[in-house]
């Protein structure tokens, strides 16, 4: 039996890795099991794949924050998308615009996966305060437009559902919750990780991985790293990732501070940590936590997105107020200083991973969803 042609429809891909080239790098193998798949993707270099196809779009040299567009090419794009049984979209830029009006246009199943709340992410993108403040309803209005014509949202949890419902999204939501690899995101030898990252064995590491937005608020971090270098000399600090220029200088060739860049193995980076720190304004799911929580390294977060359902305070993780350096500076303080709590925070985050995400059982919804619309 002929297998369906499925189009994935992305403006973020490797060799550029964010949260959504993790999610499609992850998804996309066990997606082309069941599918035919094609993906349309910006051109941010080479990449080699040989079970499926992917199309490159070539990339406009402007660059917004840390998003380099790709240009404009919808005629190539409906060309692909007229021949396909279904279109599985992951962003809303040129591809996944273009990608959405070829679906509709042509009465292709159309589904989309939410992974940020793009009114929440355009405008703190963005640093002009004026700008900001025009951005978020002319956001809302947009992302409520081109949504509509969606005949499935997937999000990753219910609240983001919920959220979507209040801006009065009308498409048919289902859920499937982001995946760990738990073979390979799992606890390793700390006192090895340290070395290889250039750290002292007694060093305590605060660590943060992913991309470097002006949402995900560093700058809390960077502040609350100052204020516990003032009295433990042992601190230090490890980011791991790229993005905006800005945010990157903030932690290049700074004392104290080891800044490797992205990562394509982000693993050992990871178990050189002793604590993990979330510090964004707004996520959906945060797939860097998960893969933190599944290394058994203990988390601090703010509560946003579906952060706040799968951390238990105190339990498998610890919660500190947003932009409030001095807040996760105490909670930092307090992990310092409990070793058996650290411990307690890190197996449980692996538990919480082991029980409740799987990239298997995600993969599965996500086919579910993309038949039931196929099959209407």
């Amino acid at each position: 039996m002929n297998k369906k042609k499925l189009v994935i429809a992305t403006d973020n891909y490797l060799p550029r890795w964010d949260g959504i080239s993790r999610f499609l790098s992850e998804i996309t193998p066990r997606l082309a099991k069941k599918y035919d798949i094609t993906i349309i993707a910006p051109d941010f270099g080479k990449t080699k794949n040989d079970d499926f196809k992917v199309v490159k779009i070539p990339v406009n040299k402007l660059v917004i924050g840390d998003f380099q567009p790709a240009k404009i090419q919808y005629k190539k794009i409906k060309n692909i998308v007229k021949d396909a049984d279904a279109v599985f979209t992951q962003t809303i830029g040129p591809i996944g615009i273009s990608a959405i009006i070829a679906a509709k246009k042509k009465s292709v199943p159309l589904v989309s996966f939410i992974h940020s709340l793009e009114w929440e992410l355009f405008p703190k993108s963005v640093s002009t305060p004026l700008l900001r403040k025009f951005l978020y309803p002319i956001s809302k209005l947009f992302v409520r437009y081109i949504y509509n014509k969606c005949d499935l949202l997937i999000t990753p949890s219910s609240n983001v559902s919920d959220m979507l419902n209040w801006q009065k999204i009308r498409t048919s939501k289902k859920i499937a919750h982001l995946g760990v690899d738990i073979t390979k995101f799992k606890k390793g030898d700390k006192i090895v990780a340290k070395k290889m990252a250039g750290f002292e064995p007694n060093d305590f590491v605060i660590g943060y991985h992913g991309r470097l937005g002006r949402e995900k608020d560093l700058k809390t971090l960077l502040r609350a790293f100052i204020r516990l270098r003032r009295h433990h000399k042992n601190v230090k600090l490890l980011i791991v990732g790229s993005g905006v220029k800005s945010i990157e200088q903030l932690f290049q060739n700074k004392e104290n501070i080891v800044y490797p860049g992205p990562k394509n193995d982000v693993v050992p980076w990871i178990n050189a940590m002793d604590v993990f720190v979330l510090p964004s304004l707004t996520e959906t799911s945060s797939l860097s936590t998960l893969e933190a929580m599944s290394c058994e390294v203990p988390v601090i977060a703010t509560k946003v997105g579906f952060v706040a359902n799968y951390i238990d305070n105190n339990v498998n993780g610890m919660f500190f107020a947003l932009q409030h350096p001095y807040a996760l500076a105490k909670k930092i303080q307090i992990l310092m200083e409990d070793r058996a709590l650290r411990n307690k925070l890190g197996i449980n985050g692996r538990k919480t991973i082991l029980e409740k995400f799987s990239w298997e059982i995600s993969a599965d919804r996500i086919v579910e969803h993309i038949n039931s619309v196929i099959e209407k």
